[in-house]
């Protein structure tokens, strides 16, 4: 590597760090804003993120593969297909609870519709960055 190669991944480096310390910076100024929202979206992950891993052991990761290896743009775009049938599904039923005013009859908490929606927005990602079943 070339002197003007190691100034541009140095630069590169340097900027990622500054990147992140202004992120930081501005998560700790949002911590201390807002404590009680931040404390709860940290719990919320974690409680979705037991959920993902429980359904996980359950399902498999067949179920969101769609039966491809996701080695391909192809298999990706129709796992990513799938996910929005899914996501569909559950802004429908959202929609139909809070914009509609329809009762829930299968007895399954509104709270577990926007649970269903943030994990497969989570999922839709992990497919795309090629890490699904990985």
């Amino acid at each position: 590597m070339n002197i003007t190669e190691r100034q541009n991944v140095n630069s590169k480096k340097n900027a990622e760090v500054s990147e992140n310390n202004k992120v930081d910076y501005v998560v700790e100024e949002m911590e201390e804003r807002y404590p009680q929202m931040t404390a709860e979206f940290k719990r919320i992950q974690r409680e979705q993120y037991a959920l993902f891993c429980r359904k996980q052991k359950n399902y498999g990761p067949h179920n969101i593969s769609m039966g491809t290896p996701l080695d391909t743009e192809e298999d990706r775009r129709f796992s990513l297909q799938g996910l929005f049938f899914r996501l569909n599904d559950k802004i429908n039923r959202f929609k139909q609870m809070v914009c509609f005013g329809s009762e829930d009859a299968v007895g399954e908490p509104l709270a577990d519709t926007f649970k269903d929606i943030s994990v497969y927005g989570i999922i839709a990602q992990l497919v795309q960055n090629g890490k699904w079943g990985k």
